[in-house]
């Protein structure tokens, strides 16, 4: 993938040039006039905060100017996203199948290990159909930048969209009810949407509507297995 400018997301041959350690001049855009990317000298929690705040020059900055191919930043951050994202995912359909089941003495190793069955079948076929979906979805309605790989990209791309995904952790420690799951949900599928708006450049509209899709699919074959193993 080529640079691009954050405000406007032109592409641009460099951020910034260099003239000694600590000593960087920030580039402009040519299309703009702006600064291209002002993340460069900014706070990664101000980044963090952009990010949450759904703005998509932020989405811009961390999906194509960090994570950029050529930088060789992102080497393995996709094995690792996906990795994290399956793992917190399976830690999801666990905690739904406590508020269901709940966790007593009654439970036997082959419960434990009938229910670790469902959750894994839960997580791949619920992620099969979301990523199936969103690429079908993405080759035939959207257009994709020249120069962007559209499978290798835009999985990782959906993948580090889905940081929300974080907020499940805090359930190891504090107890909240397990509707809060389905809002942190919501939350992913609305960070999903940016990040495929700012890949795609396309209306907001259509991608709420292709990330609501998906999504709805991984719900209902979701469903669809727990009927099956009931």
């Amino acid at each position: 993938m080529e640079y691009r400018c954050v405000q406007c997301g032109f592409e641009i041959k460099k951020l910034y040039v260099q003239y000694s350690p600590g000593n960087i001049r920030l580039m402009k855009c040519e299309n703009c006039k702006a600064v291209a990317d002002e993340y460069i000298e900014c706070e990664p929690m101000i980044l963090l905060i952009d990010l949450i705040l759904h703005k998509p020059k932020a989405y811009r900055h961390l999906l194509y100017n960090r994570l950029n191919q050529e930088t060789g930043e992102c080497k393995g951050v996709l094995w690792k996203s996906a990795l994290a994202f399956l793992a917190l995912d399976a830690y999801r359909c666990l905690l739904l199948e406590m508020a269901r089941e709940g966790w007593g003495s009654s439970w036997s190793f082959g419960s434990v290990t009938w229910t670790c069955v469902k959750i894994l079948a839960d997580v791949f076929l619920g992620n099969l159909f979301l990523f199936y979906l969103l690429l079908l979805m993405t080759r035939i309605s959207f257009t994709i930048p020249v120069g962007f790989s559209r499978h290798k990209d835009f999985t990782l791309a959906i993948l580090v969209s889905s940081y929300f995904k974080l907020l499940l952790l805090a359930m190891m420690i504090w107890e909240f009810p397990s509707s809060v799951v389905f809002v942190i949900d919501l939350f992913v599928l609305s960070s999903n949407a940016v990040a495929l708006k700012v890949i795609t450049e396309s209306t907001t509209e259509k991608c709420i509507g292709a990330c609501f899709t998906a999504h709805a699919a991984k719900f209902f074959a979701g469903h669809l297995l727990q009927w099956c193993f009931a």
